[in-house]
């Protein structure tokens, strides 16, 4: 029997590299889809045809040589499309959507990571998709190093053929332990909204912890 909630409730799940992120989202989506719950899973760059196609400049090692300035302008534009195409519609229907990534990868690649000023970025921010943010975030936190050599090994054994998604990953280590800092960071400011769990545990370990997260969210919900 499908479950009603009176208001759509969005979830992001953010992470650096290798912190298991789309194993958990579908995971997370399966165990609220056999609940009876109406989810929608999407991820950032990306979400809509428009989206992919920045997607592809982005993360793509032969997509460009972008600055930070550039990368948050088209990860904004994307963003733009994705918010009002299909996080906004899943919302005012009651839907749970589960997104992985959202403004607070911003933050924390190009903000933290890349050196850009915080600022400016809340500033974009408000001006393209005003005040939106998840209802939870669940933050994958993993060692830099680890998670890079998880990702590593992803990218190369997935079909046997190696995997171009990796302009981020090629990134310098310093680059990444920036950048789980800027997580961590986002996390203690904004604990009401903000989970941190540690993706080096078990896999179900991992998912036990999200999903109590959630449900408690999901049945205030209802």
């Amino acid at each position: 029997m499908s479950k009603e909630l009176n208001k759509g409730l969005f979830i992001s799940l953010e992470g650096g590299e290798g912190s298991g992120k789309t194993t958990q989202i579908n995971r997370l989506a399966e165990s609220l889809t056999n609940e009876g719950y109406k989810v929608i899973t999407t991820r950032e760059p990306g979400g809509t045809p428009e989206g992919e196609s920045i997607r592809h400049l982005l993360v793509q090692r032969d997509g460009g040589n972008w600055n930070a300035m550039a990368e948050i302008l088209l990860l904004f534009a994307a963003r733009v499309m994705h918010v009002e195409k299909i996080i906004k519609p899943a919302i005012a229907t009651g839907k749970i959507i589960i997104c992985d990534r959202f403004t607070d990868s911003t933050f924390a690649y190009q903000g933290y990571g890349r050196g850009f000023d915080i600022d400016l970025i809340k500033d974009i921010q408000k001006s393209t998709i005003g005040d939106l943010t998840p209802d939870i975030t669940l933050i994958l936190d993993i060692d830099a190093k680890q998670g890079l050599e998880r990702s590593t090994k992803r990218l190369s054994g997935i079909g046997g053929f190696e995997q171009t998604e990796d302009r981020f990953e090629r990134l310098d280590i310093d680059f990444h332990e920036r950048l789980r800092q800027g997580f961590l960071d986002i996390a203690k400011a904004e604990p009401g909204r903000c989970h941190v769990v540690d993706a080096l545990q078990d896999p179900a370990i991992v998912f036990d912890t999200i999903q109590n997260i959630v449900l408690q969210q999901v049945l205030k919900a209802e």
